[in-house]
């Protein structure tokens, strides 16, 4: 398992590891055109590549010397081969998208499962819960309705460990809405940071982000236009406080590391940032429920790529893998999602969905265990596959002995064939719901109403607090994985330690986590018989997966299912 990792030696870098701003000159600005993402080669000098990006004809804007990541702005034609030719650089990418069109946005096959309940149409759920949820000390008025809370014990463990306030877990994702009412009592603003600048358009005029709704086009720290950072925050965390959900940790502190657009794509150069900032800041956990656009699987030896996308590739999987191991060697445990391409990572398909910009570019390519899907695929990275309710593998759900380390609740429309839960709303995951997004989705009318559009969807909405709040159901490796986070930051609150370079904050090794929810996470072996159909439930024969291993480890449910 994990064979196939890309590990690189340390670097001989100049600088703090944080951002650093670099002066540039008004010619060289005239001919820029477009951003990189410039990595200086391993054990090379940084004034050596720097030099050689002038050489290149570009300029410095900043780096990230954390990893030795330089961000350069150059000419879009021919830079990249340029500078690359130089042994002080390992490779270059540009960092920004050309030439993208509606409805192109990253990560689409991934929103297009998550909300597969309003493109279907939903069945009526039976009028009674699965299970009546009991006047219980620490849980919510829709907490019924979380029957993923329920799988991984959270209910139960809260009543010894709600979660400690100096455990720290970072979102990295579209944003977190700070003042959703759940969010907000463990929202840290603070720490929280946008790595992303909204772009209202593309190269070609096409709408990409939609307009900008605030100055400089840049969302506060505690604002969310997608809603899938938000819905991950309230599985992770949201507070026990007598409204509509609880998270499985409902006492730790949330803080918001977008590196996400809000079209849902996931540019390389926020997610570094995103991913060193985090281990600067001293977060305990991080959550990560996306790819690295615009390439599903990065292949170091990619045959149908010209020499400018197999830079690009191999800079991904050295800039991603040196953020990671940037993060977990200063204590940060790193979950992520397994994806939601219902595939065997050790045994991939044909990638028939990269690279995803600029439009109409994506090709078939073989792809073999070389290849790398990031950030799950990534060294340190415990990635996480997705069950039902009956805690059945999703339909959906990316497997494989060679990546999945365990498994929790993420949903599963098509769950219960047979029975009055098949294809219902409630084989979702419910979690928090920002306004402006119910708003904008049609999902509630302007004076807060749920339409019958939002009905359908099964939306909730809760005043119990005074003030309203929504709450919508989704499904994905994305909601599997903030299941995993949450007891993950549980384990750091009963286990860690005062942290000295932190204060007020404790910590615990990411490697001691990872034997702790790995050595509790309860056993679950290959259902019998090993392969299963899904089409008896309307998927093609595509679908079908077979589960190897044992009890002890397996490819559909790894060690196991995450337990609080």
């Amino acid at each position: 398992m994990r064979s196939r990792r890309i590990a690189h030696p340390a670097l001989v870098l100049v600088g703090a590891a944080a951002l650093v701003a670099a002066a540039t000159t008004p010619a060289a600005a005239e001919q820029a055109t477009t951003e990189y993402t410039v990595l200086v080669e391993d054990g090379a000098s940084r004034d050596a590549a720097v030099a050689a990006v002038r050489a290149a004809g570009g300029h410095l804007v900043r780096e990230n010397s954390a990893v030795g990541m330089l961000v350069v702005r150059a000419p879009e034609s021919g830079f990249a081969g340029r500078v690359s030719a130089s042994p002080s650089v390992l490779g270059a990418a540009t960092a920004k998208p050309i030439g993208r069109t509606p409805g192109s946005a990253g990560n689409r096959e991934w929103s297009d499962v998550e909300k597969e309940n309003t493109a279907l149409g939903a069945a009526k759920a039976p009028s009674a819960s699965r299970e009546a949820t009991a006047a219980q000390a620490g849980l919510d008025p829709l907490d019924s309705d979380l029957w993923g809370l329920r799988a991984v014990r959270s209910d139960i463990a809260r009543a010894k460990q709600p979660g400690d306030k100096r455990v720290k877990v970072g979102v990295i994702d579209t944003g977190v809405d700070g003042n959703h009412p759940d969010i907000a009592p463990n929202f840290d603003r603070e720490l929280s940071r946008n790595f992303t600048v909204d772009l209202p358009y593309d190269a070609d005029g096409g709408e990409f982000d939609g307009p900008c709704e605030f100055r400089g086009c840049v969302d506060p720290a505690d604002h969310d236009d997608g809603g899938h950072g938000t819905h991950v925050a309230g599985t992770i965390g949201a507070a026990a406080n007598g409204s509509g959900v609880s998270g499985v940790a409902p006492n730790v502190t949330l803080v918001n590391v977008r590196a996400g657009q809000d079209s849902g794509t996931f540019f390389l150069q926020p997610v570094v940032d995103a991913l060193t900032y985090s281990a600067d800041a001293g977060l305990d956990v991080v959550n990560m429920s996306f790819y690295v656009d615009p390439w599903y699987m990065n292949c170091g030896n990619d045959p149908t790529a010209t020499a400018e996308e197999q830079l690009e590739q191999r800079t991904t999987i050295t800039a991603v893998q040196r953020a990671l191991n940037y993060a977990h060697g200063k204590g940060v445990t790193l979950i992520g999602a397994g994806g939601n391409n219902h595939e065997d990572l050790g045994n991939p398909r044909t990638d028939v969905v990269s690279p995803n910009y600029p439009p109409g570019h994506a090709r078939p390519r073989p792809v073999d265990s070389s290849c790398l899907n990031l950030p799950t695929e990534g060294d340190h990275v415990i990635s996480v596959s997705a069950l039902g309710p009956s805690l059945t593998k999703a339909d959906f759900s990316n497997y494989g002995t060679e990546q999945t380390e365990l498994s929790a609740p993420g949903g599963y429309f098509r769950d219960g064939l047979g029975t009055d839960w098949y294809r219902t709303n409630e084989n979702l995951v419910l979690s928090t719901y920002p306004r402006n997004v119910a708003l904008a989705d049609g999902a509630i009318d302007a004076d807060g109403n749920l339409t019958p559009a939002g009905e359908s969807a099964g939306v909730k909405k809760d005043c119990s607090t005074g003030t309203c709040a929504y709450y919508q159901f989704l499904q994905g490796t994305s909601m599997a994985a903030p299941h995993a986070s949450g007891v993950a930051a549980l384990v750091v609150s009963q286990y860690g330690k005062n942290d000295k370079k932190h204060p007020g904050t404790l910590t615990m090794a990411p490697d001691k986590v990872k034997t702790v929810l790995t050595g509790t996470a309860t056993k679950r072996p290959c259902p019998v018989p090993r392969t299963v159909s899904y089409v008896n439930v309307g998927r093609s024969a595509e679908f079908d997966a077979t589960c190897v291993g044992d009890a002890k480890f397996n490819g559909f449910y790894g060690h196991g299912i995450v337990d609080a």
